[in-house]
This record gives structure tokens, sequence and C-alpha cells, in this order.
């Protein structure tokens, strides 16, 4: 089992356009994790080919202690942002933290617990099961696409996940080791889920806060990634 003062958090950053969130969201991880007293990590923020100043903003602060900074030549996805991330990651244990602001370094005290009280493998924080101090409400549409996609990704690796598709995800850095991602886009999520599962490792899930965007605000996730979503938990499902 982790102890929580023998160990290296890592937390990856795949950002995309994210000019007005990136500086604020980094502040924040720093700030929480130091709070919660883990002094020894790391933030690799991935900069998939941004073209609204994130870059020059990523170029700023890339001297500052603790971050190193990745870029993508041409946009290539968040599946591959993180391909990125976890290949240079040096930690025991990795956050998938959103650029945005949707999600709150806040619950990172929730979302580690597990791996030292129960020797967890991986970590979901889930927007649905509550007990977060706050939920934005979600657009309908995506909502139901959520359930479905989560539903059916539970049929074929017999989880009972209720947020497969969440942000925050936390992971044994040893299990990603374990495991060939090939996934490029947002169909990352199921993939890495499906392939995790069948190694048979141990999942968690946890409540956390929600603050969604709407479109205007900069939301990039579409209805047509449920598809590439659905067709993602079907290929990886058959495949050994």
């Amino acid at each position: 089992m982790l102890k929580k003062n023998e160990i290296k958090i890592s937390i990856l950053i795949p950002c995309y356009n994210e000019v007005n969130t990136i500086k604020e969201i980094i502040k924040k991880v720093n700030y929480n994790l130091q709070l919660y007293g883990f002094n020894d990590y790391e933030i690799l923020v991935v900069d998939d080919n941004s073209n609204d100043g994130t870059s020059e903003i990523l170029k700023q602060i890339s001297l500052e202690k603790n971050i190193k900074i990745f870029s993508h030549s041409q946009n290539l996805g968040k599946g591959a942002a993180a391909h990125t991330g976890i290949d240079n990651t040096t930690g025991d244990i990795l956050i998938i933290q959103d650029a945005d602001l949707e999600y709150d370094p806040s619950d990172y005290d929730k979302l580690l617990r597990p791996f030292f009280e129960a020797d967890a493998d991986i970590v979901y924080g889930s927007r649905f099961i509550g007990g977060g101090k706050y939920v934005r409400i979600h657009f309908f549409w995506h909502y139901l696409a959520n359930k479905i996609i989560t539903f059916v990704c539970n049929m074929f690796t017999n989880l009972n996940l209720t947020d497969v598709e969440t942000g925050y995800k936390v992971f044994k850095t040893s299990c990603l080791k374990n495991v060939k991602l090939k996934e490029k886009s947002f169909s990352f999520e199921p993939e890495i889920t499906i392939k995790l599962a069948k190694k048979k490792f141990k999942f968690f899930e946890v409540p956390i806060s929600y603050n969604g965007r709407s479109y205007n605000e900069g939301k990039k996730i579409g209805l047509k990634d449920a598809f590439i979503a659905f067709k993602a938990i079907f290929i990886y499902s058959i495949l050994k």
C-alpha cells in the first residue's frame, strides 16, 4: 500500500486553446497539492498546438518549479496529449486534470485517499454519485449520452462505474505501464477504462464537484464524440 509521505504525484494537464484558464488552473493545482501535504510532485502540461495565446503563457511559466511543458506541432486530440504526458511522467500516481476550470483541484484529497487507505489502483471522480460541494446542471443530451456510454462500457467490463467519461481519472503509474494506448481523441476515455479493467486492477469512485462550461464558455466535446466513444468501446472490448 502506498504511503502519502513516500510518493511523488504527477499532474497531467492536456490543453488546447485555454488562454483564459491555464494560468489559474496551474495555480490551483499547486495550491491544493501543497495544502494537502504533497510536496514531491510534478505538473506536466501538454499543449496540443494551441493558437489562442495559451502557448505564450506556458512559455512564461515554463521555468517555474515542478512544471514541465510539452508541445505538439499539430493538434492531435486529448488522447494524444495524454499519451505524451504518460510517456514523460515520473510520479507514482498520475492525476489527469483538464485545463479548464470544470474540475476543482480541491478534490485531490478525496481522489487520492483510496490509494492510501484501500490500496486502490485506479480512482475515478464521479459527478453523479453525490457528495461533491457542487455540480452545475448538465446539458440533458450530454448527460444522457454519458449515462448510455457508461452503461455500455460497464456491460463489457463488468464494472459498475457511474461516470466513465469523467475528466478526473487517477492511476498508479505502474498500472499505466501495463497497457498500450492508441486513441488520440476523446475516445481515449473508454479505451483506457476497458484496457485497465481487463487487467483486473482495482477501481474506486469518489464524488467530485463539477462546474461544466457552456459552448459559449469554451466547451469542446460534442455529441459526435459520443459515437466515437461507442466505437472505441466495441473495438477494445473485442480485442485482446
